[in-house]
């Protein structure tokens, strides 16, 4: 994440759908979006994490809730918190507020109302044992369900390195079980439609700042372990050991995903190359899919030049992906599963969010806030002040 930037030009392209894939492949992923359309009626609420602009008295690193009015053609603040480091991973929570969680070695873990108020902030160190957050949240149950009883947190013993994940109260964010997470340098996990989770692996060996030694002892892997009892359900590796497992998302159309393994929505998997050499790592691939039996390479392209920042469900049971370092956002649809089709080229893209029952993708980059979507026009805003995004946003619930 780099050091804010003034309001500009927007300095980006985003490409209309039709002219991205073949008309039959484009106009079947618009059908199993289901059409649907844009909603400008009402601003759109997200809760993200950005650096400000120095401020006496205040660290720069920020937690708040942005407010995107596309009818108006304007971006607000509608409410912001100083955080004593970077934040990573977010969730939003059923009463329409979210959590906040400290980027690696992460100390912290916030909660805000739905108005962005910060509620309760825990301190990992108070805890013991010893651990460090891995910068992502999730809880036992879907926001729409309602409200959690339990969240999982990604975790490190900063002694051995090795991977955890905490059970934590909902309500009180203090741990109340622990597990082995299978491997070293958890990241994001994820909850399946059956409640066991998935855990990204990235299997990158660190030091107790977290910083990357020992490449070549690398084991990434895809975990799923049942929620009750932390047992591993399975284990998945690709054969190229320096792709490092990262950040996850299902597919939003069952009909065109969900495969005979276990009756699962379609995994998107977002790699990031650890290769020692520039060249092996800009020639990576990017994008693995899981099916409840396998884990595969979607598509060998190197468009995102080896590294993906986010990834989000796409129309039609695709994914897209946020190519940070070369500047793209990326769809790939299993219609054309060879191909990853330039949708966005924009300054320091990274933190999506899925919108329109998976019809839109919104992207957050350097200089503003864009958004693809399969039936609609692309739009993009400048943001209103000052700032720069750091890797992840989450659409809030009306509370």
């Amino acid at each position: 994440m780099n050091e804010p930037r003034t309001r500009g030009r927007r300095g980006a392209l985003l490409a209309a759908m039709s002219m991205a894939l073949p008309w039959p492949v484009a106009r079947a992923a618009v059908a199993a979006a289901g059409e649907a359309q844009a909603d400008a009626s009402r601003p759109l609420r997200l809760a993200t994490a950005w650096r400000a602009a120095a401020s006496e008295g205040l660290p720069p690193d920020r937690v708040g809730v942005m407010e995107i009015d596309w009818r108006a053609a304007r971006i607000r603040v509608a409410a912001e918190v100083a955080v004593p480091g970077r934040a990573h991973g977010l969730l939003a929570l059923a009463d329409g507020g979210f959590l906040a969680v400290a980027n690696r070695p992460g100390r912290w873990l916030l909660r805000c109302d739905a108005q962005g108020r910060e509620q309760q902030r825990l301190s990992i160190d108070d805890e013991r044992p010893r651990r460090t957050f891995n910068g992502h949240v999730e809880a036992d149950v879907a926001q729409s369900v309602g409200a959690a009883r339990w969240l999982y947190t990604t975790e490190t013993d900063p002694e051995t390195g090795e991977g955890w994940i905490s059970v934590r109260d909902a309500r009180t964010l203090s741990r109340v079980a622990q597990w082995p997470a299978g491997g070293r340098d958890p990241h994001q996990l994820l909850r399946a439609p059956d409640g066991t989770l998935l855990v990204a692996i990235g299997g990158i060996v660190r030091d107790r700042e977290g910083r990357k030694i020992d490449g070549e002892r690398m084991q990434p892997s895809l975990v799923r372990m049942a929620p009750q009892h932390g047992g591993l359900v399975g284990q998945w590796r690709l054969d190229d050991a320096r792709l490092s497992v990262r950040h996850l998302a299902w597919a939003r159309d069952p009909a065109a995903a969900v495969h005979e393994g276990g009756g699962l929505p379609l995994l998107g998997v977002a790699l990031q190359a650890e290769h020692e050499r520039e060249e092996q790592r800009r020639a990576a691939p990017v994008l693995a899919v899981w099916d409840g039996q396998a884990l595969r390479i979607a598509t060998t392209h190197a468009a995102a030049t080896g590294y993906a920042g986010d990834i989000a469900a796409g129309p039609g049971g695709g994914f897209v992906i946020s190519a940070q370092k070369a500047r793209r956002g990326l769809w790939w649809h299993p219609g054309a599963p060879q191909q990853m089709v330039t949708v966005a080229e924009l300054t320091e893209p990274c933190a999506l969010a899925t919108v329109d029952e998976g019809a839109g993708v919104l992207i957050s980059a350097g200089r503003g806030a864009a958004r693809w979507h399969a039936s609609d026009s692309p739009a993009m805003l400048p943001w209103p002040v000052a700032l720069a995004p750091d890797n992840h946003w989450v659409v809030l619930r009306d509370g």
